[in-house]
Order: structure tokens, then sequence, then C-alpha cells
């Protein structure tokens, strides 16, 4: 079997910035957090990181910083998927040599591509480097799905050793577990974490886990315990904030949400704004309802 990178819940961490800086302090905070509440891997520089807004070097920084603030106590999974091959295989290969444990790699987006473009472009970036990659299956921000097909090629390249499943589609999730099993499955979906581990899933990329990192570790370590029945409670009872932290774009609302229960989260790059004042109430009363705020 391949190298399962981490197995729980595995936080996309937001990048606290400071206006056009990164708020290193103000990470270093967030990590240390994380590691006290039981995350069980921090995913950095992915999309609830905001790493389309940032520059080559702020980039690498951030994964450079988080590599030598987690010290080895928890794996730091890197998100260093682009659009064009050669600048994501250019990050990529700055991420292994900076320490990082793993690799997140989404599919190329606005260009796209075809499934077998798909094939050679993540072959060409695993090909660039020697740790493990997750790819990211995310359809509803690139305009792609990769298919069954295209992941029983991809799955034979040694270090493509998982997919991010957030399409929302349980049934393309089912046909992944039962037609490639030489892939590990992450919920990319809050809402699925209990579904996607039912089919076989070792855990989740979460963007709750930001604000509730604990129960969202719980979740996946109630199921993996056998504890179904305890791990179902706990996703239900979050499901309302779950669903209420994508009322508008991620991560618009986490950040709002962090920033509101007092972590230094920063503020959002343009083109993400403010959220409206309708849907502020919303999460507001979704924080109250589960005791945040």
């Amino acid at each position: 079997m391949k190298k399962l990178p981490f197995t729980g819940s595995g936080v996309a961490i937001v990048t606290p910035f400071d206006g056009d800086k990164t708020n290193y302090d103000a990470l270093g905070e967030l990590i240390e957090m994380h590691i006290a509440k039981k995350t069980d891997a921090i995913i950095i520089c992915g999309t609830t990181g905001e790493a389309s807004t940032m520059s080559n070097e702020d980039h690498i920084a951030a994964i450079e910083y988080t590599v030598k603030k987690a010290a080895g106590r928890i794996p730091v999974i890197a998100g260093t998927g682009s659009n064009e091959t050669a600048h994501a295989i250019d990050l990529s290969q700055k991420a292994e040599a900076v320490g990082a444990d793993g690799l997140l790699q989404v599919t190329p987006y606005y260009n796209k591509t075809t499934q077998k473009g798909l094939v050679e472009h993540f072959t060409a970036i695993a090909n660039s480097v020697k740790i493990p990659i997750i790819l990211y299956n995310v359809p509803s921000r690139t305009g792609m799905n990769i298919s069954i097909d295209t992941l029983k090629k991809l799955a034979k390249v040694e270090n493509i050793v998982a997919v991010k499943e957030a399409s929302g589609n349980i049934s393309y999730t089912a046909k992944v577990a039962a037609e490639v099993p030489e892939l590990y499955i992450y919920s990319g979906n809050d809402d699925m974490i209990v579904p996607v581990m039912s089919l076989g899933g070792k855990g989740v990329i979460s963007v709750v886990a930001n604000i509730m990192p604990e129960e969202t570790h719980n979740i996946c370590e109630y199921y993996l315990n056998g504890d179904v029945k305890k791990a179902l409670e706990l996703q239900l009872k979050m499901l309302d904030l779950i669903n209420d932290l994508f009322i508008e774009v991620n991560p618009v609302p986490i950040k709002t949400a962090m920033n509101l229960l007092g972590y230094n989260a920063g503020n959002l790059r343009l083109p993400l704004t403010d959220m409206e004042e309708k849907n502020l109430e919303t999460l507001k009363n979704s924080l109250k309802n589960m005791n945040l705020l």
C-alpha cells in the first residue's frame, strides 16, 4: 500500500494577513492551537489559505515557516497546485526542499484540460518530487472533474497516494473507493466526513476545523475507533454551522468567524470582500447556536 500522509482531521488553515503581508506571529499561534487541539495535519496554502493571491516568494515562505513551526509534531501538506504545469513543478520542488511532508495538487482551472492532459499534468508534477501527493478534485472551483479512468492511471504513479474528494457527489466517491482502491480518500467537504469515511475514507481536509479543531478531529477518531453513532451525532450537530461557513465563497465566512471569535485571521484579499450584512447575521447566529460566540 501507498504511504498515508495523515489520518483524521487536516485543517485547511487560513493565512493571516496584515494588509499586504503575511502575519507570521498570528500563523504561529494558529499552528500551536491546532497541535494543542488534536488537529492531525496542517494543510498550508490551499484554497482556504488564499494561496492564489500570494506571490511565489510569499507562498514558499509560508510553507517554510509552517514546517519550521510544526517541527515534526504534525504533518504539513503544502498546496502547490497551478493551472500551469511548470509553475506547479517549481512550487512543488521548493515546498519539498523546505521540508513539506506532502503536496496537495488541484486540477488545472480556467484553461482546464482534457483527461489526457490531467494524467500528463499530475504525472509530471509527481515525477519532479519524492514526497506524497494528494490530488484535489473540486469541480465547483475548477470546472473539471477527474474521471475514474484517469484516477486509475494516476494511481499507478508511486507517490500519488490519495484524493481530496470535494465534488459533493457521493456516488462518484463510492466509485473511486470501489474501482481505485490504491488511492486513499479524504473528504473535501465538512458536511460529508462520515459518509466519505463510511466508504473507506481516512479523514477530512477541513474548513470548519479552523474554529472547531478538536470536534472535527473527534468525528474522525470516533469513526475510526468504531463508534459510528458518536461520529454521526457530532457531524449532524455541526451541520448548520458547516453549511453557513459556505454562505459566501470560502474563505470569507471562516475568516470572518475566526475574527469574531478572537483569532487573528487578518484581512481578506481582493477580490474577496467583507460579508453581506444579512449573511453575517446568519453566521453569527450559527456561532451562537454552537456556543462559540
